[in-house]
């Protein structure tokens, strides 16, 4: 995965096991995605396909809260140590957007 980064946008280093983690939960995403896709192509009943929709945001919440911890442990924390708040003010204003 050695693409070019935007030289403007921020990054993360990420170790291959977060990497990989994170990629076999989008993975699974992904083929819930298509499941339901599928469903609909198939005219499956409503509510099944509700109960697929409904398990399809359980794993992208699952996902997030990954990366939030992910993110709290290592960038926030090391903005802490390195006695800057910008990391904990970035995190305030995005749980705020997220609780909306």
């Amino acid at each position: 995965m050695a693409e070019k980064k935007c030289p403007h946008c921020k990054t993360k280093d990420r170790s291959e096991k977060e990497i990989k983690d994170l990629i076999n939960r989008l993975n699974r995403i992904e083929g819930q995605i298509r499941g339901i896709r599928n469903m609909v192509e198939e005219d499956a009943y409503c509510v099944d396909i509700l109960t697929q929709v409904n398990a399809a945001k359980c794993s992208l919440n699952s996902f997030s809260k990954m990366v939030l911890g992910n993110h709290i442990k290592t960038c926030v924390a090391d903005d802490i140590r390195n006695g800057s708040d910008e990391k904990t003010e970035e995190l305030v204003e995005l749980l705020q957007k997220l609780m909306k």
